[in-house]
């Protein structure tokens, strides 16, 4: 993709942001559409009821892994130089950060993504969740929190092991990737059938896994245009949300780059969506308990998404598609930890319902 004049005419921050901005309203507007959530996902495999909610995830997972790995194969995107292979990753950071991040996920209803997708068609609990969430995420990145993260993620590096690329420690091919993700996918469109979800729905989560390739491929194109250095990124929400909520708060005339013009493309594509589909209404909170619960989730993802490198987007998706060891430790301890905290705290809530009218019957 040849971006010498866009760049030439409106400068190499502008074209950043605006790639970011559309990218952006990509993921928004189809994941608002496709219900796309991890903690949706999680409560189905484990509640032993797969459905349409884990069909989405795994139809977006799989075109995430599958389109990323066919831009390795046709030499489109430098993946070797993302964040997630060229540098140091903490892998005692991806096991507690992804054990932290998705059990907030749970007592938040929604991990990061989901939050800002959700507070974009009025709910004012995913707002205020996604405003902690970030606030956290700032403040374990560079304020009080940093020497708590850095302590943590200091534990165990991929330094120790010899990289972090797991295609390279496995002696795998990018034709094994592809066929890899593409088991994903048969696997999402298998459930997609079963729980008779909608072609639309079905084709919504296609595109939102999509967004993660397309800002591989921009980020990539960008780093071989432009003169200042780029870094070759995909879609993820923990550092972006910081750096928007900073830009907000600083005077006019920050940097602007791809992960700024990303958070507010994903807001504006997600109210769109709910607009256009008649979906946007407002919603607050049911009492204080509840307020209470969302607000600690926010915090423990801001934290634990900091500490992994990533969110349930950024590691689970984003990096689990360049294959990077972290992303998948990652990928596995949210998953686990949602699962142990669903069944903990909601799982016994809904028996202690169902046990209620039995108990008051004579």
């Amino acid at each position: 993709m040849d971006l010498s004049l866009l760049l030439d005419r409106y400068g190499e921050p502008a074209i950043l942001a605006s790639g970011g901005l559309l990218i952006g309203l990509t993921f928004g507007a189809f994941a608002q559409q496709s219900r796309f959530c991890l903690r949706a996902a999680a409560i189905e495999f484990v509640a032993g009821a797969p459905g349409a909610k884990l069909a989405v995830w795994l139809l977006a997972f799989g075109a995430a892994l599958a389109g990323t790995q066919l831009l390795a194969l046709m030499d489109l995107a430098q993946l070797s130089e993302a964040r997630q292979i060229a540098s140091p990753q903490s892998l005692s950071g991806a096991a507690l950060g992804g054990l932290m991040f998705g059990a907030g996920m749970v007592l938040a209803r929604g991990c990061a993504s989901r939050l800002l997708v959700l507070s974009a068609t009025g709910n004012l609990r995913a707002l205020l969740s996604g405003l902690v969430f970030a606030v956290v995420a700032q403040a374990s990145l560079r304020g009080s929190l940093r020497p708590l993260r850095e302590y943590l993620a200091a534990g165990f590096t991929s330094n120790e092991i010899g990289g972090n690329d797991l295609l390279a420690f496995s002696g795998a091919s990018v034709e094994w990737a592809i066929a890899f993700a593409l088991a994903w996918i048969a696997a999402g469109i298998f459930f997609t059938w079963r729980a008779g979800l909608s072609p639309w729905r079905a084709f919504a989560a296609i595109v939102t896994g999509l967004a993660i390739p397309l800002a591989w491929w921009f980020t990539a194109s960008m780093a071989t245009q432009a003169f200042d250095p780029v870094q070759v990124e995909g879609v993820t929400f923990t550092g972006p949300s910081a750096d928007t909520l900073m830009l907000i708060l600083s005077p006019p005339g920050g940097a602007l780059d791809f992960d700024v013009g990303l958070v507010p493309g994903v807001f504006l594509g997600s109210a769109i969506a709910a607009l256009i589909a008649r979906e946007w209404r407002l919603v607050g909170f049911h009492d204080g308990p509840s307020m209470r619960r969302y607000l600690a989730g926010a915090a423990l993802m801001g934290f634990g998404g900091m500490l992994a490198g990533g969110c349930a987007v950024g590691a689970g998706i984003t990096g689990a598609s360049v294959f990077a060891l972290t992303a998948w430790v990652t990928l596995s301890a949210i998953w686990l930890s949602a699962g142990v905290t669903h069944y903990v705290i909601d799982g016994e809530r809904a028996r202690k319902s169902t046990q209620a009218p039995a108990q008051a019957t004579p």
